[in-house]
């Protein structure tokens, strides 16, 4: 079958991703300082952060949307970060991408959406095209939805429909930003369980960038949690539990108070509300001195 082969997952233990000392910013502002981490393989790692922490903007650079200013960015052992446009094409035909929202094509069928990848990246014939593409739309229990478009299908049914979409060249490497936002608690569940049933039986590996912290650590066998461009913790969901950092903790419990303040930086009260920040103001007509 010329220009496709399905993937076998490797016998190497070492990590499939690893940034080391890794620096991207956009201008002056820095959204990741020297940062090293690892994703290891076959499993599925959590990406945990406050908003605009830098999570998202690590999957582009694993996709080479986007370049490092400095550091490097290594895809099974290979930096991403020089590579060529051919080179880069063909490392991100062993990644899969779920976007949030899933991101369908809203002109193309469900069938259409899951073959698109099929037919972009390979020269299959197209009874084999229909027998991957019903498969992994079984996968995902929407085998009987391919003739839907977009706009028929519920918030969850699109996001399944993009899970089959981001297996349908069985990938090494699936990145998922943001997979349970906006949907129900039945379809949050069903989404969760899809990951890590995928993940093992086809012998992959699966960064998951979440908000849902109870599903998210259900789910995953290691979590990274970013804060201030750096690696806040790494470890297994029980030990970032446990950790006392101040930072982790607040993060893990969800408490409106500490190292991350509610409030954004700025002069104090007293500067924009007292004596001084008043006194030039006008009085209004006939008010009392």
């Amino acid at each position: 079958m010329s220009g496709f082969c399905f993937f076998m997952a490797s016998s190497s233990t070492a990590p499939l991703v690893e940034l080391n000392h890794l620096t991207f910013g956009y201008g002056e502002r820095v959204i990741l300082d020297d940062i090293s981490l690892s994703v290891p393989r076959g499993k599925v790692t959590a990406l945990l952060g406050a908003s605009g922490g830098g999570k998202t903007t690590i999957l582009r650079l694993i996709g080479g949307q986007i370049r490092a200013r400095s550091g490097e960015l290594l895809f099974d052992g290979q930096d991403v970060t020089p590579m060529s446009q051919a080179q880069l094409y063909a490392a991100r035909r062993r990644m899969g991408m779920l976007f949030q929202f899933g991101a369908l094509f809203a002109d193309l069928s469900v069938f259409e959406n899951v073959a698109f990848p099929l037919r972009e990246h390979t020269d299959l014939p197209e009874p084999l095209i229909r027998d991957i593409v019903l498969m992994k739309l079984n996968a995902v229990g929407l085998r009987g939805a391919r003739d839907l478009m977009p706009s028929e299908v519920s918030g969850g049914m699109a996001r399944r429909i993009a899970l089959a979409r981001a297996i349908a060249l069985d990938p090494e490497l699936v990145m998922y930003d943001e997979p349970f936002s906006g949907l129900d608690p039945i379809s949050l569940g069903t989404a969760a369980r899809l990951i890590r049933h995928l993940n093992d039986s086809i012998g992959m590996t699966s960064i998951v960038v979440s908000h849902e912290l109870e599903q998210t650590f259900a789910l995953a066998d290691h979590v990274i949690i970013l804060a201030n461009g750096k690696v806040a913790t790494q470890g297994t969901p029980d030990e970032v539990r446990k950790s006392t950092d101040p930072l982790v903790y607040q993060y893990v419990h969800a408490l409106p108070d500490g190292p991350v303040r509610f409030d954004y930086p700025g002069v104090t009260v007293e500067q924009d509300f007292g004596p001084a920040a008043t006194s030039s103001l006008p009085l209004k007509s006939g008010a009392s001195t």
